[in-house]
């Protein structure tokens, strides 16, 4: 009798510059537009048409003159990008690139919360932090991103009560920033939760004269010990501002540091180093997994083969008329 042996697959390296030639030519073969996240790799970033945080890339698809449109970023970006251009093409790298903020949040869990504060006679609006499903924001009344949260905030009327879904985090930083007080759905970033507050502290009497830059995702701790909190286009736009060469320690996921070198290259960019959760020593693995899904490679081979696609559902209108009124 013979045993036959499965091999795992031979995974080809192929040139970047090859396939970055090649995707040049499938976007105009295919009539695409390559929108990238700040938290995808750099090289995706240098041949994406837009990048940028949530909120600008999220007006930046409804500006997309071609037919097809593909999102190097995580799930719900491509749902928000279909959502916002119903009638295009939406091609995202990878299915799987998913998000551990949206899934703390099932749609079937915060309606049945909804519906308990409300049987209690609690008058409430729900403020939802972009980083959801497309299922959750059609069950909310505005979305906000890092870059415009005060201001929808602003915007809830002050006789109503607010649940803010599913980051705490960001949350409770907007509690002390509004003053609002607000229901706290317990959600929080796999990336942001896990910043070693020793190693940030370590790092900045290591590097002395050097600023801190947080995203507001980030838990309380790092917060506090924050010079500067603000989302990622927040980040660009400070960093480029400063002229004299400066150190940053940079608390968010470490793709970042490719934009913010390419805005402000005299500076010098340190990556604030995470905690490994199995064993409790510390790395530079603040990278989030989803993200990484996404690479030269893929972003080929969807544009090629026309998957995978974000096809249009039901609830997609209502979670329009909410990204409507809070985005644009």
């Amino acid at each position: 009798m013979s045993l036959s042996v499965l091999s795992a697959p031979v995974v080809v390296e192929e040139d970047p510059l090859d396939l970055m030639d090649e995707i040049d030519a499938l976007k105009k073969e295919k009539d695409a537009t390559i929108l990238a996240h700040f938290y995808v790799d750099g090289e995706i970033q240098d041949i994406a048409d837009f990048t940028g945080d949530s909120l600008k890339l999220a007006r930046d698809a409804t500006r997309v003159t071609t037919s097809t449109i593909v999102f190097a970023g995580v799930h719900f970006m491509g749902e928000s990008a279909k959502i916002m251009n119903p009638t295009k093409r939406v091609l995202i790298p990878d299915m799987l690139a998913g998000c551990s903020l949206a899934d703390s949040c099932p749609p079937n869990q915060l309606a049945a919360f909804q519906e308990q504060l409300r049987s209690q006679g609690r008058d409430f609006q729900t403020v939802a932090y972009i980083n959801t499903s497309a299922a959750v924001k059609s069950l909310c009344d505005w979305i906000v991103t890092s870059g415009n949260a005060r201001e929808i905030i602003d915007r809830v009327p002050q006789d109503k009560e607010i649940l803010f879904v599913p980051d705490q985090h960001l949350g409770r930083y907007l509690v002390e920033m509004t003053g609002r007080k607000m229901i706290l759905w317990p959600g929080s970033c796999m990336v942001h939760e896990i910043f070693s507050i020793q190693d940030l502290i370590r790092a900045k009497k290591n590097n002395p004269g050097s600023i801190v830059i947080a995203h507001p995702e980030c838990p309380q701790n790092i917060l506090e010990i924050t010079d500067v909190i603000g989302g990622t286009e927040k980040m660009r736009q400070y960093v480029m501002k400063m002229e004299k060469p400066t150190t940053f320690l940079v608390a968010t996921e470490a793709a970042m540091i490719h934009p913010l070198q390419k805005a402000a290259p005299q500076h010098t960019y340190i990556p604030v180093p995470g905690i490994v959760a199995s064993s409790g020593e510390t790395c530079a693995c603040n990278r989030c997994p989803h993200m990484a899904r996404n690479t030269l490679q893929k972003v080929r081979d969807c544009l090629r083969d026309g998957r995978p696609e974000i096809e249009w559902k039901d609830y997609f209108q209502q979670a329009r008329a909410v990204l409507d009124r809070s985005l644009l």
